[in-house]
C-alpha cells in the first residue's frame, strides 16, 4: 500500500477519535486530531480505525453516585465498549497485564507497537492494558489527584500525574518514525501517547473499590464519603477513554478466549 493511503487510513483513525472525545473540550479535541498525523507510518489500519470510531460512541457511566464492591450488573460498567473491544477481528491483539504504576508497562507497549507494526507489518496490531494496582491511579485525572492526594501513594516520582501530559515529542515530525526523540519514542510515552495510537486501557473496578478504602483509611477523603460513594466519584473521574471493566484478572479470561494473547 502506498505512502498516501496508509496515512488517509490512520488520518481517519485519529480524527474519529478527535470526534468522540469533542466533549472534553477544545484543547483535547485539538491534540486528538493533531496526532493523526503522528501515525502516519502505520499504514492501512482499517480495521483498527473502525474499532477507534466505535468505542469513540460507546457510551461511558460517569454519574454514579455509589457502587457496590462487586458488580453484578452490565451497566455498572462500560459493557458496550468492553463488547468492542472483546469483538475485534484482528488476529493481532495483544492484553498487558499491569500493576505498578512505576514499572516500565508504558514503555513496554510502545515497544509491542513499534515492532508489530513496522517490523511484523501488522498495522492494525491492537494493544490493551488491563489496568489494576497502584497502575489504575495513572487513570484518573489530575483533579482527582490534587483533591485525595493520589501521588502520596502513587510514590516518589508521581507527584503529579505525568503519565496523562502530553510531552513535547508528540509534535515532532510523525513522518520520522525511526526519530529517537519522537512520536514513537520513549521521549513520548504517555497513556494519551499511546491512546491516540488506538490503544486501550481498561481500568478495574476491584483496584478502584481497594484504592477507596485505602484514601479512606489514610484520611485522604475530605468530604467523608462512604467506601461506595468514594468509589463511584473515583470511577467518574478515569480519563476520556478509559473502559471500566469489573476487574481486571477476572477479565482477562474473556479476552484470552476472545484470542488475545496475554503478556505480564
Amino acid at each position: 500500500m502506498g505512502t498516501t493511503n496508509r496515512r488517509s487510513a490512520i488520518q481517519k483513525l485519529g480524527l474519529a477519535f478527535a470526534a468522540g472525545t469533542a466533549a472534553l473540550g477544545g484543547m483535547e479535541a485539538q491534540a486528538a486530531a493533531k496526532t493523526a498525523k503522528a501515525a502516519a507510518a502505520h499504514g492501512g489500519a482499517k480495521d483498527l480505525s473502525e474499532l477507534t470510531t466505535r468505542l469513540a460512541k460507546a457510551p461511558r457511566r460517569r454519574d454514579f453516585k455509589t457502587v457496590p464492591m462487586i458488580l453484578n450488573h452490565p451497566d455498572q460498567w462500560d459493557h458496550e465498549a468492553l463488547a468492542e473491544v472483546l469483538a475485534y477481528k484482528s488476529k493481532h491483539k495483544q492484553v498487558w497485564d499491569n500493576t505498578d504504576i512505576a514499572g516500565p508497562w508504558i514503555n513496554t507497549m510502545r515497544n509491542s507497537l513499534n515492532t508489530q507494526i513496522w517490523s511484523f507489518g501488522h498495522p492494525d496490531f491492537l494493544v490493551v492494558s488491563a489496568t489494576h494496582g497502584s497502575a489504575n491511579y495513572a487513570l484518573y485525572d489530575q483533579e482527582t489527584w490534587d483533591k485525595y492526594n493520589i501521588g502520596k501513594l502513587a510514590g516518589k516520582g508521581f507527584e503529579r500525574n505525568l503519565l496523562i501530559v502530553e510531552k513535547e515529542a508528540a509534535s515532532a515530525d510523525p513522518a520520522d518514525y525511526e526519530n529517537p526523540a519522537g512520536v514513537y519514542s520513549s521521549q513520548n510515552g504517555t497513556i494519551v501517547a499511546l491512546q491516540k495510537r488506538g490503544a486501550v486501557f481498561l481500568s478495574c473496578h476491584n483496584a478502584i473499590w481497594e484504592q477507596a478504602a485505602r484514601l479512606r483509611e489514610n484520611d485522604s477523603n475530605p468530604d467523608k464519603l462512604s467506601q461506595e460513594a468514594l468509589a463511584a466519584e473515583l470511577t467518574n473521574h478515569l480519563i476520556p477513554g478509559v473502559i471500566v471493566i469489573p476487574g481486571a484478572v477476572d477479565t482477562l479470561p474473556e479476552l484470552q478466549a476472545a484470542g488475545f494473547h496475554y503478556v505480564r
